[in-house]
């Protein structure tokens, strides 16, 4: 069965400024170096692996990830495409304010709302329906053929993006959705079953 393997991107410097990050494009810092870093360590780690082809973000912390976990796999030659449809959700006006000082300012149920919630939007921002909508499709139409053709996937992108995702592939409801968070750095692995379509969660 083919492997498809999800990364949220190493630790951004607004992450760790507590920052909203969004869609703006932020580099990682030394610690999130080094956890792209540890991702391909474990990675190698697990199992042997030859991906056919990788998949980014737009945004240079998800490439510099892939960049970094290609090199620690001894895979650097492998054809990658990069697409906006993975881009992290666009935050609206909350991007580049601290988070401790928009719960002063909005109060911290508001805020969980908009961070957690499915179909809350942020001011001029997206909601996570909106992201899930680009997303899915994206997938469905570009990198689920190559798993159908018994293809081995890896995928780096951002927190809401890839939680996005696994709504479909793990069949988590709208509800259940707020309870998941994607650490930075930490490979998500998978077996695609070329029989039924479905999506076997490794153990870590």
């Amino acid at each position: 069965m083919p492997l498809f393997v999800i990364v949220r991107h190493g630790q951004s410097q607004w992450n760790a400024e507590n920052r909203f990050t969004g869609n703006t494009d932020t580099p990682l810092t030394d610690l999130g170096r080094q956890e792209a870093r540890a991702a391909g360590v474990l990675l190698n780690a697990h199992q042997p692996l030859n991906f056919s082809i990788g998949f980014t973000s737009v945004l240079q912390r998800a490439i510099e990830t892939m960049t970094l976990i290609l090199e620690e796999i001894d895979q650097t030659d492998l054809p990658i495409e990069r697409s906006a449809a993975l881009n992290e959700r666009m935050y609206g006006d909350l991007q580049g304010m601290n988070k401790a000082e928009a719960e002063v300012r909005f109060g911290a149920e508001q805020i969980f709302c908009w961070r957690r919630s499915y179909t809350e939007r942020p001011p001029h921002g997206e909601t996570l329906e909106e992201t899930r909508t680009r997303v899915v499709a994206y997938f469905q139409s570009t990198i689920l053929p190559h798993l159908q053709a018994d293809e081995s996937v890896l995928v780096v992108a951002h927190g809401n993006s890839l939680r996005a995702l696994l709504m479909d592939i793990e069949h988590i409801s709208p509800e259940d959705i707020e309870k998941v968070e994607l650490a930075t750095g930490t490979p998500r692995q998978y077996h695609y079953d070329l029989e039924t379509g479905e999506f076997q969660l490794l153990p870590k």
